[in-house]
C-alpha cells in the first residue's frame, strides 16, 4: 500500500482474495493444474477426477496397477507438486 491509499490493480485483487479467503482454494487449482506436467501424460490419461481437501490431494485412477505403483512414490510426487506450487499446499496424497 502507497502511502496516499493507492494500490496496484493486483495488490488490490490479492488483497480482496486473500479477505475472501479465495487464495487457498486458487492454489489448491494451480497445483491441480500441475498435476499432468509433474507425473506425465500417461498417469494423467489414467486420472479420473483430482480434490484437495485438508491438504490431501485426493486422486481416483482407473488402474490398478498404476495405482501402486504410484502408492511407493507418493512423497516424491507430494514433494514435486509442492516445489511446482512455489508452497507446501498438500501434505499427502491418496489414491483411489
Amino acid at each position: 500500500m502507497k502511502a496516499n491509499h493507492e494500490y496496484s490493480l493486483g495488490d488490490a485483487i490479492k488483497e480482496v482474495m486473500r479477505r475472501l479467503r479465495m487464495d487457498q482454494k486458487l492454489e489448491e487449482v494451480n497445483l491441480m493444474a500441475s498435476w499432468e506436467p509433474v507425473v506425465g501424460s500417461m498417469i494423467a490419461r489414467h486420472t479420473d477426477k483430482l480434490a484437495v481437501k485438508n491438504k490431501i490431494l485426493y486422486v481416483n485412477l482407473d488402474s490398478a496397477p498404476l495405482r501402486s505403483e504410484l502408492m511407493m512414490a507418493r512423497s516424491k510426487i507430494v514433494k514435486a507438486l509442492n516445489k511446482e506450487a512455489g508452497k507446501n499446499i498438500i501434505t499427502d496424497i491418496v489414491f483411489r
